[in-house]
């Protein structure tokens, strides 16, 4: 027979486990969620780089009004 002391013990431990569970699935769901969000941005963010390669005059880019032969 185990002491009450040891009892407690033992609960503790187990919520503890309890926890540590459920927090691990909560950031595997939030992890797999994420995922459609990211894909998302990334291609919202490839079709802009391909609209600003296309546009003259793009901002951050020097252009030489001579055609750069200085």
């Amino acid at each position: 027979m185990t002491s009450h002391v040891e009892q407690q013990v033992q609960a503790q431990i187990a919520a503890a486990k309890n926890k540590r569970q459920q927090r691990r699935q909560q950031r595997a769901e939030l992890d797999a969620a994420r995922i459609p969000g990211l894909a998302a941005r990334h291609d919202a963010k490839m079709r802009r780089w391909a609209t600003e390669d296309d546009e003259p005059g793009f901002p951050g880019v020097a252009e030489e009004p001579d055609g750069g032969d200085a």
